[in-house]
């Protein structure tokens, strides 16, 4: 059976049998856990563990884990500073910001592999605006080109670590004012003017990126749909002009930045037609069961292909993980961040 393209999400703590039931199901290929799937390591771990046997190939187990306000599993895990840290370094000293970068991604990355989980939705690349609140400390830096490099060195880290880095909102979130989770937002700006907001897309796929989640924001100067349904910046700015080859997320369906184009199986129908590979849908079942018996998908190998090198590479238990000099070093690298940056002055 090979990886459908919905990501869903589960109830608690243990499966139950009707999740059982929907991760069967052949149009699902991943699941994404949130705070309320969490109690301690060994729980998570036995939920992770049973996710993989529902199924084979095992499932793709996903979380959003940045950091900072987005981080779901916190006592047993490192508390992770939000991203803006990671740039308030970088000014004090490049090196040591992209230092921290690859640090931090390297120490997410490898304490959700000690529990199995396959990938993080991170980093977050949107620039700084100073307008987004549903960003703000969640954004790098303000600079493109900080934001380019600090978003590569922490890939890298992932990548160490045996996790594929996700990139997002593509094309950009900082400049809006709305959160998609509760409005459409819409950014008027013509494409030349957008361009700073891709650069860092175009550092990282040429450096490998795996995956690129898409965002439900309007731009109307280049499409009538928001780009998580459009053809123009997916099929055409993503793949044909910026050759990006991995895999495509749209955000989550759920959210009511989705809903400008009609009900959730339409928006999956238009999302999948504009190029996205994977469906996350989360936090309301009755969408989820709708799309089971509603969503019509045809064979798509590439798109199957790419769902399957989600998965993680690599495991060390927790036991091993914690006894290790990289993660101890790690910590050591997070006590520091407790404080300001270290001024240095010429």
């Amino acid at each position: 059976m090979t990886l459908g393209p919905l990501m869903v999400d589960i109830q608690g703590l243990e499966l139950q049998p009707e999740d059982r039931e929907v991760l069967a199901h052949p149009l699902v290929g991943s699941v994404i856990l949130f705070s309320r799937n969490y109690a301690d390591p060994a729980q998570l771990a036995r939920l992770v563990a049973d996710i993989h046997a529902v199924r084979s190939p095992p499932l793709v187990v996903g979380v959003d884990h940045e950091g900072g306000r987005v981080q779901r599993f916190r006592p047993g895990f490192s508390a992770l500073p939000p991203l803006r840290r990671i740039g308030h370094e970088y000014d004090a000293d490049s090196r040591a910001g992209l230092a921290l970068a690859r640090d931090l991604g390297w120490l997410m990355a490898a304490e959700l592999r000690a529990h199995g989980v396959d990938l993080s939705f991170a980093p977050c690349v949107d620039l700084d605006y100073g307008v987004s609140e549903v960003i703000g400390d969640r954004a790098l830096h303000r600079r493109s080109d900080a934001v380019g490099r600090l978003a590569t060195a922490y890939m890298h880290g992932m990548r160490d670590a045996g996790m594929p880095a996700t990139a997002k909102h593509f094309p950009g979130h900082g400049a809006v004012v709305a959160d998609s989770h509760h409005a459409l937002p819409v950014d008027r700006r013509a494409l030349v003017d957008i361009d700073e907001d891709l650069s860092p897309y175009r550092v990282l796929i040429a450096n490998g990126l795996t995956g690129v989640m898409v965002a439900h924001v309007l731009y109307p100067e280049i499409d009538a749909v928001p780009a998580s349904a459009s053809k123009r910046w997916i099929g055409g700015i993503l793949r044909e002009e910026m050759r990006f080859q991995g895999v495509v997320f749209a955000d989550d369906l759920s959210m009511a930045g989705a809903a400008a184009v009609g009900g959730i199986v339409e928006r999956a129908t238009l999302a999948l037609e504009a190029g996205c590979d994977v469906l996350p849908v989360c936090n309301h079942r009755p969408s989820v069961v709708a799309l089971l018996d509603g969503l019509k998908v045809t064979g798509d190998a590439a798109s199957a292909l790419r769902r399957v090198r989600l998965r993680g590479r690599g495991h060390v238990t927790r036991e091993e993980l914690l006894a290790s000099r990289p993660w101890q070093h790690c910590q050591e690298v997070l006590a520091r961040c407790s404080g300001p940056p270290e001024l240095k002055l010429a």
